[in-house]
This record gives C-alpha cells, structure tokens and sequence, in this order.
C-alpha cells in the first residue's frame, strides 16, 4: 500500500502539517526517530503570526487555556533594545508563553485526532524518487523495512537526513565566535524586583525579565518561567572558544554572568521536579536550502532553513511553512490542485525565511561587544523613537510584511494576511477552523455565492453584515492569506469575473454543474 504522505520528523514542524493535512483528509505516516517524546525543551513560547493562526485553528485554546482570543503584546525586544508597541495603533506582534514540548503535545494529540500514524524509533536511512512515489527506506525497532509514499516531507530539523539523501544542498555560513549557556537556577530572593519581577544587582543594577540584556561583555538574560526555576542565559565572545558543546555547570555560568555583569551573582542548583535545562551552543548557523522541494521530495522548518534564534523566530517561520504546504499538497492528493500550485511553497515560504535570516543577523549584530555596536545602539534608540520605525521592526518580526504574490490583483489586501473580523455574530477565526477555502460575502445583497457555484466541493461560502470591515467580500486560502477582495458593495461583472479567475488560480477548475 502507498502512503499519500509521509513525513520525517515528530517535531512540531512535522506535527503541524500532519493535523494540516487531517483536516484535508489526508493521513499521513509520521516517522520519529526518537522512540518516545522527546523531554528537552527547546523554546518557551510563540512569537509572531503564528500565534494567530493557531487561534483560527482553534490551538490556541488548548494551549493558552483561555476563551479569551490573543492579544497582541504591550512590548517586545529587537536586538536587544526596548520595542514599545503601545505607540501602534495596528500591533501585530502576538505572543503567547507556552513550552515547546507542551507544543508538541497538543500538536501531536490533535493530528492523531485527525488520523495521524505516528510512528516512534523509526528513522529514515534512504530514499529513491519514481515518477509517481516515493521509495522510502527505514530503520525501525524490529529492523529496516521499505515503504512507498506519493510525497516524503522532511521536517527533520537542521541535520536533515532526508535533505542530504534527496540531495539538496544547504548553503550558508557557520560561525564559532559565540558561547551561549542557558540553565536552570536559583537566584537569591533579595535579588528578585516583586514589582517587575526582574532583578537587582547589587553592584551593577536591574535587570528586567525575559529581556536581552546587553552589556559591553556580552549578553545577560533572566527568564522566570511559571512552574519552574528560572533559565538564566548569557551569551559571550571569547577569543579561543571550546571544541565540545558539553553540558555546562551552574558553576561556570555564575562565572559567566561575572565576566558579563562585572559582579557576582550567587547561584543555586535548581530545585523542585525536573528535567532541567542545561545548554551550551558554541555558535551557530545560517544556511537556507537550495530548494524547497525536489520533485516528490519537499522540505519544511529547519530542514529548508536555520538562523539566530534571537527574537523566537524557529516556529513562527516552521509553523507557517507546514500551513502554507498542507493544502496545497493535501489540493495534489485529491487531485483538484491547479498546475503549478505545489511550486508556489517554495515561492511563497523561502522569501518567509530569507526575512528572517535578515532580521536575525541584524539583531546578532547589534547585540555584540565592542563601541561601535554601541554606537550603533544609540542611533537604533533615537529610530526607535519613531512609531514608523517600530511598526516596521514589529511587522517584520511578526511576519506580517509578507505579502504573496498577488498576481494582477490591485486591492491591497490579496497577498496579505486576512484580517481579524468580529462582531457578536460573526468571528473570522471560528470560520476557519476546518482550514478549508473561505469566501466571505459581505455584500448587501450576498449574490456572490454563485460566482463560487463551481467549487462547492472545495470551497466554503458564508454571507454575514460586518460594520467597518475592510473589504466587502474576501476570498482566503487556508492558510489565512487573502486571495481576492473586493471593495464595492455590490461587485460588477468584472469583478466577479476576477473572483472566478482567482477560485481557478488556487483552488483549480470548476466542477461540471
């Protein structure tokens, strides 16, 4: 039997696109190579528009524990200077303070939900292309076995093996000139600031929480996670930097936040139940793939792409990739996508992640020793006055300045994310749970619903009334971007002619009626 798709990789890249692709109807085979969930967390939150669309999936809930839909975020960091979002009147920097391994298992939980086989202790070792399937070898507990899929996706992270054995190449650069330590520890109470929840130093000064703090040394952050001891982080430029990324002491960071801070600040082991984190990354890389996909063979995450993970961008950019992939491949399986469609992810995503290599490396640049970065970091903070200047940071952060390619539409909004809609009748993120193509007729008249009569199958219609909306009528794609719009409160033939041209554009050709 032939699997319609495999995917390599239990992480939440993989996750992710595995309940995309139950949602379309497709169930996909996940094979892990860890024999059971892994225990290391490798993040403590969301970042970005992201967490959006994790609401209009209806995640967020599960995750946050709230009713209540995302807010966005009163203040954020970029390349460790204070970003205050207050000033915008259009915030699209959301957060939302979760672990990666409860991530995981949400994401995990819900693909099962949807028909997910996920296989553990099962890791691809090789793989052959045919015209239409993949050959797939696998190493798994009772031995190798070959398997066939009509689409692997490798979402296993930055070593990719199904990168390297579809030969894809990663260019990019590796650098060894910082040593980070990120560990759990206790800190004296004294310390603690019980009204900003930061520290003061004695001898140095406060610090804020959960903020990039930078001094001419290096780089110093506080942490303070519910449930848990707090993860204390320093960064560092030594001059000779250490071969092995073994695991570091609470001893050696006190003495790494001396050398950083200029004082002492005493250290504790970290109490109450574990596991804890201890980390030491000596460097890092930026690369970005080739392509993103070969044939039948694609790539998502780290697998397509890794940078600098200031500023939490790994699964806002992830994420978005494996929801940006999932109807589209799960438009192939059924055999309805549009020529060229599946192409459109590597059009659409490597931008997505060539912005985050930009940002990134701007902010590692800006974080560095020495006086002209902080020189440079006087400049930022004069710019920083600027609310134009904080709206770009924040929307390129977020993720919110892609706009696809809208093709020869002109209203502003097709390419962009669709925006939030809400009144007490109606919430755009309820409609689009099932992640199936919305168009959203808020004409006066709602005549538009037979201009889609042709895509019923494929594509949802719902008439509402919605005051100050930012357009009359909105076509979305299921990954939330908007595919046509329209302004007029009643569209002319030529209007409704273009929406006809974009159902065709994305969603392929019309049923017979």
């Amino acid at each position: 039997m032939i699997a319609d798709v495999v995917i390599a990789g239990g992480g939440p890249n993989g996750l992710m696109l595995a309940t995309e692709l139950g949602l379309a109807g497709v169930r996909p085979v996940v094979l892990e190579r860890l024999p059971e969930r892994t225990t290391e967390n490798r993040a403590n939150g969301l970042v970005g528009q992201v967490v959006r669309m994790l609401d209009r999936r209806g995640l967020y809930e599960r995750l946050s524990g709230s009713t209540e839909p995302p807010k966005p975020a009163p203040g954020f960091v970029f390349g460790a200077l204070p970003l205050n979002l207050s000033v915008l009147d259009d915030n699209s920097l959301y957060m939302l303070q979760v672990p990666q391994l409860r991530v995981q298992q949400i994401l995990e939980e819900r693909a099962v939900e949807l028909g997910a086989e996920i296989r553990h202790g099962h890791e691809i070792t090789g793989l052959s292309q045919q015209d239409d399937a993949v050959t797939i070898e696998v190493e798994g507990p009772d031995g190798p076995y070959r398997m066939q899929a009509r689409y692997l996706v490798g979402a296993d992270g930055g070593r990719s093996v199904t990168r390297k054995l579809a030969g894809i190449d990663f260019p990019g650069v590796t650098r060894d000139s910082t040593v980070s330590l990120s560990l759990h520890a206790t800190v004296p109470g004294a310390m603690v600031d019980p009204a900003t929840g930061g520290l003061n130093v004695p001898g140095y000064g406060p610090v804020p929480q959960f903020m990039h703090h930078r001094t001419e040394r290096g780089l110093f952050v506080y942490a303070p996670f519910p449930g848990k001891p707090p993860i204390i982080t320093t960064i560092e430029w030594p001059e000779d930097t250490p071969g092995e990324e073994e695991l570091p002491t609470v001893a050696e960071l006190r003495a790494s936040i001396g050398r950083v801070l200029g004082v002492d600040v005493p250290l504790g082991e970290p109490e109450g139940e574990g596991p804890f984190l201890r980390r030491r990354l000596i460097g890092g890389n930026t690369r970005i793939a080739e392509r993103f996909r070969d044939r039948r063979v694609l790539l998502l995450g780290d697998a397509a792409h890794v940078h600098s993970a200031i500023g939490g961008p790994g699964l806002n950019l992830g994420l978005q990739d494996a929801i940006n992939l999932g109807w589209k491949l799960a438009a192939e399986i059924h055999g309805w996508a549009p020529p060229g469609l599946l192409d459109t992810y590597d059009t659409e995503r490597r931008p997505a992640s060539e912005r985050v290599v930009m940002h990134t490396q701007a902010q590692s640049a800006l974080i560095a020793p020495g006086g002209e970065v902080t020189e440079l970091r006087k400049l930022f903070t004069e710019l920083l006055g600027d609310p134009r200047t904080v709206k770009h940071l924040t929307d390129t952060m977020s993720g919110a300045d892609i706009r696809y390619d809208p093709g020869s539409a002109a209203h502003p909004l097709v390419g962009r994310w669709a925006p939030d809609l809400e009144n007490e009748t109606i919430r755009l993120a309820e409609l689009t749970r099932d992640a199936r193509p919305l168009l959203l007729d808020l004409t006066k008249d709602g005549s538009l619903k037979g201009e889609a009569r042709g895509w019923s199958d494929r594509v949802d219609v719902v008439r509402a009334q919605l005051d100050d909306a930012p357009a009359t009528a909105l076509l979305l794609r299921p990954d939330g971007y908007v595919a046509w719009a329209s302004d007029s409160p009643e569209p002319d033939a030529v209007e409704r002619a273009d929406l006809r041209a974009a159902l065709a554009r994305w969603f392929g050709a019309p049923i017979a009626m």
